[in-house]
């Protein structure tokens, strides 16, 4: 017979009133009842009824023989395994050989390079580009999403690699030699000549000391050399410094620009990319992020002189859409455990998934699973789509989806763990790892004050995205009641925030920036319920108005408000 969570409960209910009844009954402390079996070797995209569903609806040719296998590898206790492995054992640098040479080396175990190699091989980092079409970056979106909730540290290095496709074709000479290379199928760690690899990956060394987000602070600057510039400067943050080559931000004489930087130069020999150290992260353990300094680096430049920002900025945007996924898978491995474990679990005389307070934060932490599922997946389709009318939408709909997504997946994983009790603490269990990665994906790529700035200067600069999002929005009205109150406030804020912009008043643009959080917030909410209202079953559409936009809404996961179809959610956890 195969056990299940709720054939492991009932029998938990059953023996403990046995032993209640008989006090003659033997009792070990060796037997183990009254907990969930382990939830491996099972299927993630299956048993993923969001994702699914969201899937249908944005890409129906998507291929689900692949996403299946997919699904079953992630799931796989092998695989899970090596996720653990992978962060126990995290990466560690050597800087020289044993004879004193410099090397500035990262050696991983051998989980990290199973598991980074089966994502390239399942093309997480280059579907889109390999196969341009409708549905293409949503098809890319969820082999990304599957593979990076059970091991987000990898997905690092996978997301710079899909990214800097876009910045590469800057130059056309830069982008043919790169690009085949980036984009195709496979995972070779060898630290080799570019040209006799088939396939690279690459990182980014953008933020300096002095600087952070302020990349125009940058000190780092270049020179010419020939048919490259030499950079000198320090990075204070390089992610994935193992990968083949950096995409770097410099100052030249015209402003901060961009280079193509290789770890390995032609001929063979090293650039002189010396590794200072491993950053030691709160979270994200099986990533190496690091310092490094350039010493007369060679590095090429990519696009126009001192135009660094621009060059990099699609590669910014790419990376930001992944924060989101990864936030979105993330929050799934979150439910998807608690829900396993309140079925699998006994108290007070029936299963936790039975108990009606434990059934309304199941309920809400799938609520909040599905709103970012259901975004993700349209923030990847309006990728795909080439229009005018598209670019105006992600230009401002990525930026406020990862501003609030990712702000919402450390509480999100937090609940989850609770749920979990005592078991969620430790690290026996994936919740607490998870609990430690979340942050990172609201930091990475521009923290939160970061990305509301760039959302007013959105707002002041391109009044286009401006009336494209508000335009898409409207089509919620008349839906739900608490959505059309609440719409009706974001319209007025938002003429308020655009004529504060315009005003050139210092004073009223410093409260503008005061009240940005809460604008921001605002829309989106009203994003994430729209997007709900087009492509989501109308429970859950209505359900998260009402816990979201209502004035009845709750603080915590679990304080709902009437409306919410608590069945329906639990179920499709």
């Amino acid at each position: 017979m195969t056990t299940t969570p709720d054939s492991t409960a009932k029998a938990a209910v059953t023996r403990s009133a046995a032993s209640a009844s008989d006090p003659t009954t033997p009792r070990t402390t060796h037997t183990v009842f009254n907990q969930a079996p382990p939830r491996r070797d099972i299927n993630e995209f299956t048993l993923n009824t969001a994702l699914r569903d969201a899937l249908a609806h944005y890409a129906p040719g998507a291929s689900r023989d692949e996403l299946e296998r997919i699904g079953a590898l992630v799931g796989s206790a092998d695989f899970i395994n090596d996720a653990r492995l992978a962060n126990v054992h995290g990466p560690m640098l050597r800087t020289h050989d044993d004879w004193g040479n410099r090397i500035d080396e990262i050696e991983f175990h051998p989980a990290y390079h199973r598991i980074i190699g089966d994502a390239l091989d399942a093309e997480a980092h280059s579907y889109a580009w390999t196969h341009p079409g409708p549905g293409a970056n949503v098809e890319r979106a969820v082999r990304f999403m599957l593979l990076s909730q059970i091991e987000p540290g990898h997905a690092c290095p996978v997301s710079m690699t899909h990214a800097v496709v876009p910045s590469l074709h800057a130059d056309s000479a830069l982008a043919d030699f790169w690009v085949p290379r980036a984009t195709a199928a496979g995972f070779d760690p060898r630290r080799i000549d570019p040209a006799n690899k088939s396939a690279v990956t690459f990182g980014m060394a953008m933020t300096e000391k002095q600087g952070g987000s302020d990349i125009r602070a940058n000190t780092t600057f270049a020179v010419p050399s020939g048919d490259h510039y030499l950079i000198t400067g320090h990075k204070w943050f390089c992610s994935a410094p193992q990968s083949d080559a950096f995409l770097v931000i410099a100052q030249l004489d015209e402003g901060p620009s961009c280079f193509v930087v290789p770890r390995v130069l032609p001929g063979g020999d090293l650039n002189s990319v010396r590794i200072q150290r491993l950053k030691d992260k709160l979270g994200n353990k099986s990533n190496a992020s690091s310092e490094v300094e350039f010493d007369a680096t060679e590095g090429w430049l990519l696009g126009q002189p001192g135009k660094g920002v621009r060059t990099i900025i699609e590669m910014v945007a790419q990376t930001r859409l992944d924060c989101v996924l990864g936030s979105a898978a993330g929050m799934r491995q979150c439910v998807a455990e608690a829900a396993w474990h309140a079925r699998g679990r006994a108290a007070f005389g029936a299963t936790l998934i039975d108990q009606p307070l434990m059934r309304a934060v199941i309920a809400d932490l799938q609520l909040e699973t599905e709103a970012a599922t259901y975004t993700a997946l349209h923030l990847a389709a309006a990728y795909d789509d080439d229009s005018a009318e598209a670019a105006d939408f992600r230009r401002l709909a990525t930026a406020v989806g990862k501003y609030w997504i990712c702000k919402r997946g450390p509480e999100h994983a937090y609940e989850s763990l609770e749920c979990l009790g005592g078991n969620g603490y430790t690290e026996s269990f994936p919740l607490a790892r998870r609990y430690r990665e979340q942050p990172v994906m609201a930091v990475w790529e521009g923290s939160g004050n970061v990305i509301v700035l760039d959302v007013l200067r959105a707002l002041a600069r391109e009044p286009r995205s401006a009336k494209t999002f508000l335009g898409f929005l409207e089509t919620g009205l008349g839906k739900h009641a608490d959505f059309d109150a609440a719409y009706e406030s974001l319209a007025r804020s938002l003429q308020d925030a655009v004529q504060d912009l315009d005003s050139g008043d210092a004073a009223a643009q410093a409260a503008l920036q005061t009240r940005g959080r809460v604008l921001v917030e605002k829309m989106a909410l009203l994003m994430q319920a729209a997007i709900l209202f087009e492509s989501a079953p109308a429970e859950v559409a209505s359900s998260f108005a009402a816990a979201r936009l209502g004035a009845d809404r709750g603080r915590e996961y679990g304080a709902l408000p009437d409306g919410v179809d608590i069945d329906f959610l639990v179920a499709r956890a």
